[in-house]
């Protein structure tokens, strides 16, 4: 399993996901749900008359191609290659890896460049000190000096990537540890929506922990629409907008539902600012970001959850990124959108 790093916010059917669908159906919709990476998925899609595999065949590949995603990048598992990577203890040696497993990394590098060093993969050893990593034995505040030590083997400079006619990982310092759990669950977004293209399927919503994507049009022949819910402890809350996903996906990132108390009471967020080397500390209660893949939505809207409401907001100014955000206001809740986002909802 992953570790949640992102809990959804979206209101959604059944399990958790906002379907807007008229009585009149052209096609059967077929639902499948099931568990992957700590959470659970959703995918629906139009059978259109195909001839697809049965649903329990369909639901099987898909466990297949999820289960791979695992085998690669999950932090639980200890078989996995990325825990492989972590476990390695020599510098300097290239270690062979997957191909998806290098492109996810490749993708986390030019993020982290565009996030100006807010989305870190090598945040790991940081994430674990502060008792969000696997064990998640850890319910206080760390020291000063157990922070500088974590913070000496974190850095994107520290990991060396080869994505070209090989794929290999190395490190520069022996305590190097990647944690791909930001972009990961967009990935296998990605991963499941590319099986059902590849079996013939136009027309589908594929959700993994609130990761979304969507193509083509439901059973009532409409984009596939989603609703982005405010946090669940204002009273009276409920879905603040609906967007369409028009061969788009949408990731949500937000720290209410995912934090620790320290040995003192105080609240801690589960997301890691590899600045202040410490949980973000910030008006930001949520950041939905809307992209042509998942991967790209999730990473970025972890990156941009972690440089607050401003630094945020401008950023998705200057590169055209669809973004809304929720934030803290006072007694309550306020929302902004970037211009991009704009032109989608209007």
């Amino acid at each position: 399993m992953f570790l949640l790093k992102k809990f959804p916010l979206l209101l959604l059917l059944g399990t958790a996901l906002v379907l807007l669908s008229a009585c009149h159906k052209p096609s059967e919709t077929v639902t499948l749900q099931g568990e992957t990476m700590g959470t659970t998925y959703t995918v629906k899609y139009l059978s259109d008359g195909l001839d697809l595999p049965k649903p329990e065949i369909m639901q099987t590949q898909i466990d297949d191609v999820l289960r791979e995603v695992n085998r690669q990048m999950s932090t639980y598992q200890p078989d996995s290659e990325i825990s492989r990577f972590n476990r390695m203890r020599e510098t300097n040696r290239p270690l062979k890896i997957s191909r998806d497993f290098a492109d996810v990394t490749a993708e986390a590098v030019r993020l982290n460049k565009l996030t100006q060093g807010a989305l870190d993969v090598t945040v790991g050893p940081l994430v674990n000190l502060w008792g969000f990593g696997p064990d998640k034995e850890i319910t206080y505040a760390p020291g000063q000096t157990e922070i500088e030590k974590a913070a000496q083997a974190v850095g994107m400079d520290k990991i060396v990537l080869e994505n070209g006619k090989s794929h290999t990982l190395a490190k520069t310092q022996a305590g190097v540890y990647l944690d791909l759990s930001s972009i990961a669950k967009g990935f296998g977004v990605d991963k499941v929506s590319q099986h059902l293209e590849k079996s013939g399927i136009r027309n589908y919503l594929v959700e993994i922990g609130g990761e979304l994507r969507g193509k083509g049009r439901n059973a009532s022949g409409e984009a596939w629409r989603v609703g982005i819910e405010q946090p669940n402890m204002i009273e009276g809350s409920g879905t603040q907008i609906i967007v369409p996903l028009d061969n788009q996906s949408l990731a949500t990132s937000g720290d209410y539902r995912n934090f620790h108390l320290d040995k003192d009471g105080n609240r801690l967020s589960h997301i890691i600012d590899p600045q202040t080397r410490a949980p973000i500390n910030h008006k930001l209660a949520s950041v939905s970001v809307i992209t042509d893949n998942a991967t790209t939505a999730d990473g970025l809207s972890t990156g941009l959850f972690v440089l607050g409401e401003e630094k945020a907001l401008a950023l998705a100014e200057q590169h055209g990124l669809a973004v809304f955000f929720i934030i803290y206001d006072g007694n309550g809740y306020k929302t902004e959108m970037s211009s991009a986002f704009k032109k989608l909802v209007n």
